[in-house]
């Protein structure tokens, strides 16, 4: 069943199905031929208890917020502000490229929306400043997947939604591993331009007073940021509090800096509309299939076949390591974890491993799939954004920061601690 069910999904998304509905076929197929019982009975009482819930309305404000940061300009301000504090060092703007995506992921919890926002802003400053446009572009791509990292993000609120853990905790868990991976993408930066000069571009200093006067337009941002995730690790707000306080606070900066419209309330709201729909989609539509595959056995096989390799519990998340990486080449990132949570987490908790700790690792891994061909999402929101120049080149000039994160799922497996200290040090 495993085989047939991978070779499905597989098969479906070559055919450029929407991936919400492959979920829902998938389960059809489950019911059909594995399953002796009519599960599709079911349906209509999966979809609403899947949907139904509380913690999942925070989604679209968390989308809603980032959207009018994005359209009402502040975007612009910020890389302009970051521009001229880190673009002294070996690599000049591409570190403000990185610095913006790790500071807009604090606000608006997707990969793809930083991803989008930071190169529509950044893509006009390479050619006329004489970048590489591989490491410039690979390096957006890269930031860009700190969106599902750094809190509040809207993965970790999925996958707490899936394995009933303390969304708080995996924010608190999400912090130090997305600063850390924010700060190795600028660490490879320098090194390599270190090496090759050419591939930075000027690298250009401000006067003190002008950095000085940048800062008022990060401000806004990091007081946002402290805002939503401060309260919710407060207790002052569930995650779906904040979030409505946080688009309260976003549209509050977009006033002061004159970006407010009606034009830009209408994008801001038809954008969270389509974003949010293709969302609870794939949610949904996983939900069903997963209660399927729960029903027909998959569950059971699944345990039957990991015990049999006698693996240790150190082989056990080397094995899921491994698979995670070969599925993120081929599956959508949320569509990913979705199916495989309720599947994957048992056997991991089973073998002693923290669930929150969990959460953290696969999320790193659904980085790498952002930025892996021929599905990364990243790759093709970067490309779209060049006025010239091959997707391969994006892909390139990704290859330096699919390391960092490589380094980063080792030292999560080797030092636990770097996701677990702050949700244990603030308990």
């Amino acid at each position: 069943m495993i085989g047939s069910v991978a070779a499905g999904l597989l098969g479906l998304l070559t055919l450029s199905i929407p991936v919400g509905i492959v979920l829902f076929l998938l389960g059809f197929g489950v019911d059909t031929f594995f399953s002796s019982f009519p599960l599709t009975r079911g349906l209509g009482n999966m979809v609403w208890s899947a949907s139904n819930s509380a913690t999942l309305i925070a989604i679209p404000f968390f989308v809603l917020l980032g959207e009018i940061l994005v359209r009402s300009g502040v975007a612009t301000r910020t890389y302009a502000a970051l521009d001229r504090w880190v673009s002294w060092l070996p690599g000049g703007l591409v570190h403000a490229n990185i610095a913006t995506a790790t500071m807009f992921s604090a606000t608006s919890g997707s990969s793809v929306a930083t991803a989008a926002t930071v190169a529509t802003v950044a893509m006009p400053q390479a050619e006329k400043l004489g970048y590489d446009p591989r490491l410039f572009s690979g390096a957006i791509a890269a930031g860009g997947t700190l969106g599902i990292m750094i809190p509040p993000s809207i993965n970790l609120i999925v996958y707490g939604f899936l394995t009933q853990s303390s969304i708080p905790q995996l924010f608190l868990a999400g912090l130090l591993p997305g600063l850390g991976l924010a700060l190795a993408f600028m660490v490879i930066t320098v090194l390599l331009c270190m090496l090759r000069p050419s591939l930075g571009g000027v690298r250009r200093t401000f006067p003190l007073a002008q950095m000085m006067r940048a800062l008022v337009d990060l401000v806004p941002i990091l007081l946002l940021f402290g805002l939503i995730v401060g309260s919710i690790y407060k207790g002052w707000a569930t995650p779906t509090e904040a979030a409505s306080v946080g688009v309260a606070g976003a549209l509050l900066i977009a006033f002061f800096f004159g970006g407010v419209s009606f034009g830009m309330l209408g994008q801001s709201v038809l954008g969270t509309v389509k974003i949010t729909s293709m969302i609870m989609l794939i949610v949904i539509g996983a939900s069903f299939l997963n209660f399927t595959l729960a029903s027909a056995g998959l569950g059971r096989e699944l345990t039957d076949f990991m015990n049999g390799l006698g693996l240790t519990p150190l082989g056990t998340i080397m094995v899921v390591v491994v698979l995670y990486i070969v599925l993120g080449f081929f599956i959508e990132t949320l569509s990913l974890m979705v199916v495989t949570i309720p599947i994957i987490v048992p056997l991991v908790v089973a073998q002693g491993y923290d669930p929150i700790w969990f959460g953290i690792l696969m999320i790193v891994l659904i980085e790498m799939a952002l930025i892996t061909p021929p599905v990364g999402l990243n790759l093709y929101v970067v490309q779209g954004a060049r006025k010239s120049g091959t997707l391969s080149e994006v892909m390139v000039g990704t290859i330096p920061y699919v390391v960092a994160m490589l380094v980063m799922v080792f030292a999560l497996i080797a030092f636990p601690s770097i996701a677990l200290f702050l949700p244990q040090a603030l308990q």
